[in-house]
């Protein structure tokens, strides 16, 4: 199966922004490459709870596609491979402060908790980096 790009034509900047970072595990991928800077693959299924290897590898691969994300193999044995967040990945996340903010406030409001990795103070905390940055 030949993959399309995606390039377009959108309607707006938001509805480009959302094709890019579209799929249920590439807001956490994102968020998991920001708090940890460097992380294999192991580690970013851990860090991920119920993500599929089938799934957080297609993610992956899209997003080193769209340069979100650099895949660095290193020449050993065992192989190793480890991924990071681009420039273009960083700005992304950054971009998405506001958008952490009002969901961590969706969250307190309604009460509904955080579970997984993350906890409520973790959400707060990037809330309210969030506010500060933007505010």
């Amino acid at each position: 199966m030949v993959k399309v790009p995606r390039t377009g034509p959108y309607i707006c900047g938001i509805d480009a922004a959302l094709d890019v970072v579209s799929g249920k595990w590439k807001g956490l991928i994102l968020w998991e490459l920001d708090a940890h800077r460097v992380r294999r693959f192991s580690e970013l299924r851990r860090g991920l709870p119920g993500v599929s290897e089938k799934m957080l590898t297609q993610h992956l691969r899209e997003m080193e596609e769209d340069g979100l994300v650099h895949r660095e193999v290193y020449a050993e044995v065992p192989p190793r491979v480890e991924y990071s967040l681009t420039e273009h990945g960083r700005t992304l996340n950054q971009a998405l402060g506001p958008l952490t903010a009002w969901g961590a406030e969706r969250v307190r409001r309604e009460g509904s908790g955080v579970t997984g990795v993350a906890d409520a103070a973790d959400v707060a905390d990037v809330a309210n980096a969030a506010e500060v940055s933007h505010g």
